[in-house]
């Protein structure tokens, strides 16, 4: 109950990335945001070798078996990169899709898994063994693992400085640097250049910035939000009464519709920054003539 009490008096607390070694200068070491990555890196690299396993073709004797994915995990994860490669990715990179396929997968699951921990009350459990083992590490707001690691700006800053140099690298590579400094000028009269140039230069900084600060905005809301409401219900089941009670009740029932939304949240945010970047990589290719309408881009996006 103190964890739930906790996240009544500091909600933001729940979600933001803590220090877990500093130095004696102040310096971050270690932060729970590292630990969320480098288990997210782990579940990617040991799920990824099992799941391609489960979907490499068998032995001959096994017959027409030889074809089926022998996990259903396996073949769900299978459906999900077949339905971004196919439906997502192939109808606006064509003939690029396959050689940049490992780079947006990497993307999008690597998001994804993060969005998922933040979700998981990591660092309600290791408040209450410190509080425990090692009441220091909460009185000096310190944490080995927890929070949400995509809702850390930094994070999501660097994700976008990828995303960023591999759709410019994208773009050099598929026009040529005469091609690159030609899709500049968005193909107008040169007497417009001295105000289309500085605006196309600033829109090759302003995507990554967006699909950063896209990214970040939403998985802090609604984060906070879980934790908000965690902490109403708790305060209302540990003050019953008139009140008390039917906030408690409410809260609970709004605190599991939101994990659902947010489980939704998760995914789509993970697939808006990779489908983002691949519309941004197929923005700088050769269409006949520029194509500065975004045509394949929707409106919203």
């Amino acid at each position: 109950m103190s964890t739930f009490t906790l996240a009544a008096a500091d909600p933001v607390a729940h979600v933001i990335n803590h220090p877990f070694i500093i130095s004696e200068g102040g310096w971050w070491i270690w932060s729970s945001a590292q630990t969320n990555m480098v288990i997210t890196s782990l579940i990617m690299i040991f799920g990824g070798l099992f799941v391609a396993k489960a979907v490499s073709t068998g032995a001959e004797t096994d017959g027409h078996h030889r074809w089926v994915t022998k996990s259903r995990f396996a073949h769900m994860i299978e459906v999900i990169c077949g339905y971004l490669r196919e439906n997502t990715v192939r109808p606006l990179l064509h003939e690029r899709t396959n050689r940049f396929m490992p780079f947006l997968w990497t993307i999008f699951f690597f998001i994804l898994i993060n969005n998922l921990l933040g979700l998981v009350p990591l660092l309600d459990f290791q408040n209450l063994m410190a509080g425990q083992f090692a009441p220091e590490m909460l009185a000096e707001h310190r944490a080995f693992i927890g929070g949400t690691a995509t809702q850390s700006i930094y994070i999501t800053a660097a994700l976008s400085l990828l995303a960023g140099l591999m759709i410019n690298y994208a773009g050099l590579k598929e026009l040529g640097v005469a091609g690159y400094l030609k899709h500049l000028t968005a193909g107008a009269p040169v007497f417009v250049w001295p105000i289309i140039i500085p605006i196309e230069i600033l829109g090759t900084f302003i995507k990554p910035i967006a699909l950063s600060i896209r990214l970040f905005a939403n998985m802090t809301a609604g984060h906070i939000l879980v934790a908000v409401l965690l902490g109403f219900a708790a305060q209302g089941f540990s003050n019953l009464g008139v009140i008390g009670l039917p906030v408690g009740i409410i809260s609970s029932i709004a605190v599991i519709a939101i994990y659902f939304l947010e489980l939704f949240v998760s995914f789509l945010q993970a697939f808006v920054f990779m489908f983002l970047t691949t519309v941004f990589i197929s923005l700088l290719a050769h269409h006949g003539e520029h194509d500065h309408d975004h045509e394949g881009a929707p409106a919203h996006a």
